[in-house]
């Protein structure tokens, strides 16, 4: 198949790889994790009607690769910049994407009108379990090129059973020729260490509904994290699914829930800032 086409637009630090998809409202942009990249997101926007935009930050993809460490206030920039230049309503963000779109509430909790938290990593207290290891792990693998060493990696993060499955050892194979000569090295090794805010109570600012998804045993996006941004935000829908893979077992539920959510209650109108639903 030929590969979608994609399209740059001017970020703070130079340009941003991004995806459209569909056309109309409402119009949603979707934000990856680190060391992911728009083919690994556009699995969640299955049942989203509206335009679809999806970005890669700055070392994934094609997008830019200014020198320096990470930082999510960079990072929710970019994601600003793409989410104006759509006129995007809404906004999903998986792990890094979800730090992101944190940071980027903090200073501007009024941007979207709903919004979608995907195995948040950090909030405001820096981590320093196992999982911080694999990263830097991760980083050498990237930088030293053995795309096979990348593929078993990914493939460790994920349920025996999952990683079993041809799918998804396939998946793990395409994911490590992404980030085999990219810039996604750099952020391995300085953002895992930091975090989206420095005070997680400016988030009972962001009246607009959320939808906060997480699943159970996994060490690198711990449900604990999930549960506390829960109790500060204040329209929220908490989801915690258990172990297999939100995008693996839990793939179908996923694109019900998230196609559900950020679907206006009727065509003609936009979702209201703050409704919930049952």
């Amino acid at each position: 198949m030929t590969p979608p086409h994609t399209s740059r637009v001017a970020g703070p630090s130079g340009p941003l790889e991004t995806l459209t998809a569909g056309s109309g409202r409402p119009r949603t942009v979707f934000a990856h994790g680190l060391a992911g990249s728009i083919p690994t997101t556009r699995p969640y926007a299955g049942k989203v009607p509206g335009a679809r935009t999806f970005l890669h930050f700055r070392g994934h993809g094609d997008s830019a690769n200014p020198e320096g460490p990470w930082q999510y206030a960079d990072l929710a920039a970019e994601l600003w910049a793409v989410a104006d230049h759509v006129g995007a309503t809404q906004a999903l963000g998986i792990s890094m994407g979800a730090g992101a779109l944190c940071a980027g509430l903090a200073a501007d909790p009024d941007r979207f009108e709903r919004i979608v938290l995907v195995l948040p990593a950090a909030i405001d207290r820096p981590r320093q379990d196992g999982a911080m290891a694999r990263f830097a792990l991760l980083a050498d693998l990237v930088d030293g090129g053995d795309r096979e060493a990348v593929a078993r990696h990914l493939l460790a993060d994920e349920p025996a059973d999952v990683a079993a499955d041809p799918g998804v050892q396939h998946w793990a194979r395409e994911q490590a020729g992404r980030l085999v000569g990219s810039g996604v090295a750099a952020g391995l090794r300085s953002l895992p260490s930091r975090t989206p805010l420095t005070d997680r109570e400016v988030l009972a600012r962001v009246s607009a509904p959320i939808l906060l998804i997480a699943q159970e045993g996994d060490k690198a996006h711990p449900a604990s994290v999930a549960r506390e941004l829960a109790e500060v935000l204040p329209s929220v829908t908490l989801l915690v699914l258990p172990r297999g893979g939100i995008m693996w077992q839990h793939r179908s539920h996923v694109r019900d829930v998230v196609g559900e959510f950020l679907t206006p209650v009727t065509s003609s109108a936009a979702p209201t800032p703050g409704r919930t639903r049952p």
